[in-house]
């Protein structure tokens, strides 16, 4: 993450990696503030075991891009949202990479995905995590047929969402 005040937004993606049971780093690596730093961590993260890289930015959100120049290692980029621009411009930074350069993009603060998608590649190669995606999958389809069948019972001017 470029700053510790994007640990809120990236905590979804660490609970579900560790829920998957995947290793996985969480630090700060800023691509303005600490750029030697940044550039060192990509370019040692495959000598360091590293299969795919999540990496969140706000603002200018170069810290993506950035990895990805430097490291041949997938990059899954956050746009972080900021009071300004909610995330947008976090957005169009991470998902207009050049050609060449590239950067798959989630939706903006969507660490969940974030995690889904990083454990879905690792999971060409683990089958174990393909097994707990498609469980994954299968309970979150029960969850939305328990909600159809509460909808229906209750009817909608009594259902209460449940966030």
């Amino acid at each position: 993450m470029g700053s510790d005040s994007d640990l809120p937004t990236l905590k979804p993606a660490a609970k579900i990696l560790q829920d998957f049971g995947v290793p996985f780093e969480l630090t700060i690596v800023s691509a303005h503030r600490t750029p030697r730093r940044m550039v060192e961590y990509a370019e040692s993260a495959a000598k360091r075991g590293l299969k795919v890289i999540i990496a969140a930015a706000g603002g200018a959100a170069h810290l993506p891009g950035m990895v990805a120049a430097l490291t041949a290692l997938p990059v899954i980029g956050v746009p972080v949202a900021l009071k300004q621009l909610d995330g947008v411009d976090s957005l169009y930074s991470i998902c207009q990479m050049p050609r060449g350069v590239p950067v798959a993009t989630v939706a903006i603060n969507n660490s969940t995905n974030a995690a889904l998608l990083a454990i879905r590649i690792l999971g060409s190669a683990v089958p174990d995590y393909q097994q707990k995606i498609a469980a994954f999958a299968q309970n979150s389809e029960q969850e939305v047929l328990g909600k159809v069948e509460t909808l229906e019972s209750v009817g909608w001017s009594a259902y209460e969402v449940k966030h």
